[in-house]
């Protein structure tokens, strides 16, 4: 007869035993999650002098470093590869050739965040304490593994950009030149959206679909912001055919499903009711 106790030792085995086919079946390699963070800040800190524990002060240190980051990343994404067209080494090659265009971009990020904000004391100010430049940044990396199509570790990073700033942007989005994100906490930007040169956004945006159904996974289902357009704090911009025209302002709080054209300025309007002084609400009211 069977105790108890064997029952539950037996039980437990076989639990055992469906963990190790279901790792068997899923593993990614070790600690991809861990290493994909490790990754974008050693990146960050190669990049721009202002995220190093270390400074490099000659080139050859520099280029060192870029070589040793091409090595981690071929480990990294090798186990994530069974079904892509590309080696984990012409991954990193590629990469490595496309950083210096995201290293401009990424200055003319800072600028212009520091341009826009009349807080900001300077681009190294903006670099180093701003989380939306934080946020632009390792977007922009994971942009460049998405278009490649690799797959999970573009997603990671962005996740991990999100976690840190609290700015969602899929690696997905194609995002022009000279971005600005003053603030920025909640932000969320889908996968399909589109944004051109010199758009601007404030914190809890949401570019998102008018619908999660599962078979529009490839279809455009985010907005298109163009260029010079300003999108103020809440605003909530849905919708794949949805486009905001050029030198637009979309105001605070706004709820918009419908295109509008170049230079118009969206605002959600807001209801002020005057109350007679002797209401006992208002002499009632305290902060």
């Amino acid at each position: 007869m069977i105790t108890d106790h064997e029952k539950r030792r037996t039980d437990l085995a076989s639990f055992a035993q469906t963990l190790k086919d279901r790792r068997d079946n899923h593993t990614l390699g070790v600690q991809l999650k861990q290493g994909a963070q490790q990754f974008v800040d050693e990146l960050l800190a190669v990049m721009f002098p202002h995220f190093c524990k270390e400074m490099y002060f000659t080139a050859p240190e520099i280029e060192s470093r870029l070589h040793l980051l091409q090595r981690d990343l071929k480990r990294m994404i090798t186990p994530l590869l069974q079904n892509t067209d590309l080696t984990a080494a012409e991954i990193a090659d590629r990469f490595a050739a496309a950083l210096p265009e995201i290293h401009d971009r990424l200055w003319l990020d800072a600028e212009a965040i520091n341009e826009g904000d009349p807080a900001a004391e300077s681009v190294d100010e903006v670099i180093l304490a701003y989380p939306g430049f934080l946020a632009i940044a390792i977007y922009r990396f994971a942009h460049e593994f998405y278009r490649m199509r690799v797959p999970i570790f573009p997603r990671l990073l962005t996740e991990y950009a999100h976690a840190v700033t609290g700015i969602d942007i899929h690696p997905g989005a194609q995002i022009g030149k000279s971005f600005a994100i003053d603030h920025g906490t909640g932000i969320v930007i889908g996968e399909s959206t589109v944004i051109g040169d010199h758009v601007k956004m404030y914190q809890g945006v949401t570019l998102g679909a008018l619908s999660v159904d599962k078979n529009l996974a490839r279809s455009k289902r985010h907005p298109t912001i163009e260029d010079h357009a300003v999108i103020y704090a809440q605003a909530v911009i849905l919708g794949g055919e949805t486009v905001v025209g050029h030198h637009s302002v979309v105001g605070g709080n706004v709820w918009l499903t419908h295109t509008v054209p170049p230079y118009s300025f969206v605002t959600q309007e807001s209801q002020a009711t005057v109350r007679p002084q002797n209401d006992p609400s208002v002499l009632n009211f305290s902060i």
